[in-house]
């Protein structure tokens, strides 16, 4: 039995999806003449309050387009040391966009209000990168599925709204972060001027990401999406999946959510382990005592046992659960941990 634990990106779609593909209604998207994809930008657009959607290849494309949208060259988003547009994307911040990262030093990939109005450069003082944007992303992916507190990200909106900045949100997993805090997607829809989500992460989907903002702002990123190549055609039969996901796989991410803290629980029991972040979501990161044992082993260890896990560097490794990690593989991870110990 094989048990991939490495990211909630290696789903495959269930049967009930697979059979929603398949009988998709399809078009051009190009030309947007895709029924299911429109069904689904205008289904996401609904759920979130917001006017206008864009299905994307992917999360990073999304927001990469976002970024180019609420910026010129030259200028400065602020973001958390730990964010995925930071950390994640390739420098696409500055390689699409010729803009600059002004980072916060948050707690787990989470910064506050007070530290957002501490980064942002004078208006008037040419010498330094005009700060346009904030970006948030939530859960946090290098915070452990950090969830942020809906009042802290209001007090950030209060701040972009008196400095003139637009206000993104990452919202990978915020799919996650809704089902663990039982928060409102409109919520966040009438706090962002835009938002990204991932279909193919908690949801399970096989590929996808959507864009939401505005009229104006997603008639522009249709162009911005044409640019970096991310016009699709038939893509329909991955829209249909995304349709089916928020229809079936929503309120099931708290099963991924329990197995997660159940991980959490046997890792800190163990003597070899080091430290084990806080659990929130369906992300596990823990440090090693490497005295006692080594990740090499340890990773190892796993790998005989067919199971696979990720290394994040600096002593951190990371456990992803997901749609696929069953009841019985959830039984067997946790009986091989107590072994190792």
């Amino acid at each position: 039995m094989k048990i991939n634990l490495i990211s909630d990106t290696v789903t495959i779609p269930t049967p009930g999806m697979l059979e929603a593909m398949m009988t998709a209604k399809v078009g051009d998207d190009v030309f947007k003449n895709d029924p299911s994809v429109n069904a689904l930008e205008e289904k996401i657009a609904d759920f979130f309050g917001m006017e206008a959607a864009l299905f994307f290849p992917s999360g990073t494309m999304a927001n990469q387009a976002a970024i180019k949208l609420h910026t010129n060259p030259g200028e400065q988003l602020i973001c958390d040391k730990y964010a995925h547009v930071y950390n994640y994307e390739g420098g696409g911040v500055s390689f699409n966009s010729g803009v600059s990262c002004r980072l916060v030093d948050g707690n787990r990939g989470m910064m506050t209000a007070d530290q957002v109005v501490q980064s942002i450069n004078p208006p008037d003082f040419y010498h330094s990168p005009l700060t346009s944007l904030v970006c948030i992303e939530n859960t946090t992916n290098k915070g452990g599925g950090a969830c942020w507190d809906f009042h802290e990200l209001e007090k950030i909106k209060e701040i972009c709204q008196n400095n003139g900045l637009n206000y993104h949100l990452d919202g990978a997993r915020i799919w996650n972060a809704l089902v663990a805090k039982n928060e409102s997607a409109k919520a966040y829809g009438g706090l962002f001027d835009s938002i990204s989500v991932c279909l193919s992460k908690g949801l399970g989907c096989p590929v996808g990401s959507v864009l939401l903002g505005n009229k104006e702002f997603i008639d522009n990123a249709l162009r911005v999406r044409k640019v970096l190549g991310g016009g699709m055609r038939q893509s329909g039969f991955l829209a249909a999946a995304g349709i089916y996901a928020l229809d079936h796989h929503i309120s099931r991410l708290k099963d991924d959510h329990k197995k997660a803290k159940e991980i959490g629980k046997v890792l800190e029991e163990l003597e070899f382990i080091k430290k084990v972040e806080p659990i929130e979501t369906n992300i596990i990161i823990f440090e090693l005592d490497e005295a006692r044992l080594s990740a090499e082993t340890f990773l190892g260890k796993l790998e005989e046992n067919q199971i696979s896990i990720i290394g994040m560097g600096q002593g951190k490794l990371r456990v992803v659960t997901h749609l696929d990690y069953t009841q019985e593989m959830h039984a067997h991870f946790l009986k091989v941990l107590k072994t190792l110990g």
